[in-house]
């Protein structure tokens, strides 16, 4: 079976490698253009096309998944099957191409939470099961039939960079035992039921400041949620504080002052929430490195009664 790959970040990476372990010819591998990242503006590539050099693999970066010149680039590759991985909404141009079709990884268990941030979703709603899902490309975004599934369970600490990496490897599985029924003539898709649907849209900056009038339980669970990417925030004195790990295992303090208020902070780092206080494990001040919050209180002056917001 030819296959061409299309993906772009570390999430895509586990299932192209399964895919060649496995033995399985890749003529082809998809990725985003090289882009310039950071203050320096150097220029980035993605870390798909690090495997597919790092493998010899034959590689395209097309602006416009329209253009004439992709189509018949990738027309030339001869695929049987194209196996998506985070990449980009393809059009039925590109999607229909393949005799054998097309089929996407998407990091939840559809219709459970359609977009583009799922996993990060599953856990700002307190899920405590999230999965993966394969599925045939159409014309709408992750409402293709669904070809296998596989769950798994979110710890009540775990933030979204962990989940993301343990998703990873269970997906690149289902990517291996998906490309194996196609190959074989036994896959069976079965229709996704839209009345369940949820959304999972892209999370903006505007979208992560934390709101401390909730209940202990919400805003760890935001805070996880966001961990590593893009960041759950508050202020603090104008300055912004970035807040990437917390804990719900806080010594009894009373709910009373308003929401924000710093409760204690002399060896932890304790803000009430609407029934209580959370602590604060892991934080960074905007323009400087993350660090554990007791490091932080040693070069930062917070008192008690001190407001976050």
């Amino acid at each position: 079976m030819r296959i061409v790959f299309m993906g772009t970040p570390e999430f895509a990476v586990p299932s192209l490698n399964i895919l060649l372990e496995n033995h399985y010819t890749i003529t082809g591998v998809v990725t985003v253009p090289d882009k310039a990242q950071g203050r320096g503006q150097k220029t980035g590539i993605s870390a798909v096309k690090r495997a597919a050099i790092e493998r010899s693999l034959p590689l395209l970066q097309p602006d416009q998944l329209k253009h004439p010149n992709f189509l018949s680039d990738l027309k030339s590759l001869n695929p049987d099957l194209i196996v998506v991985v985070a990449f980009r909404i393809l059009p039925p141009e590109v999607y229909s191409l393949a005799p054998l079709g097309a089929f996407n990884l998407h990091a939840s268990l559809l219709p459970k939470y359609r977009g583009a941030a799922p996993i990060n979703w599953a856990i700002l709603r307190g899920e405590k099961e999230t999965g993966v899902t394969t599925f045939f490309l159409n014309e709408t975004v992750d409402t293709g039939s669904v070809l296998l599934q596989a769950r798994l369970k979110i710890g009540p600490d775990e933030t979204a960079g962990e989940l993301h990496d343990k998703l990873a490897e269970v997906g690149a599985e289902i990517v291996l035992q998906t490309v194996r029924l196609i190959e074989m003539g036994k896959a069976r898709p079965r229709p996704q039921d839209d009345a369940l649907a949820t959304p999972a849209p892209k999370l903006f900056k505007e979208d992560c400041r934390i709101v401390w009038d909730q209940s202990r339980r919400e805003v760890h669970d935001f805070v996880r949620g966001l961990s590593p990417s893009p960041g759950a925030w508050t202020l603090f004195k104008g300055r912004l504080i970035r807040i990437y790990r917390t804990s719900l295992k806080t010594p009894e303090v009373q709910a009373g002052d308003r929401p924000g208020t710093v409760a204690r902070c002399e060896k932890d780092f304790v803000l009430q929430t609407k029934d209580g206080a959370i602590s604060i494990l892991e934080v960074q001040q905007e323009g400087r490195r993350r660090m554990p919050a007791q490091e932080f209180l040693r070069g930062f002056e917070i008192h008690e009664g001190d407001l976050f917001g």
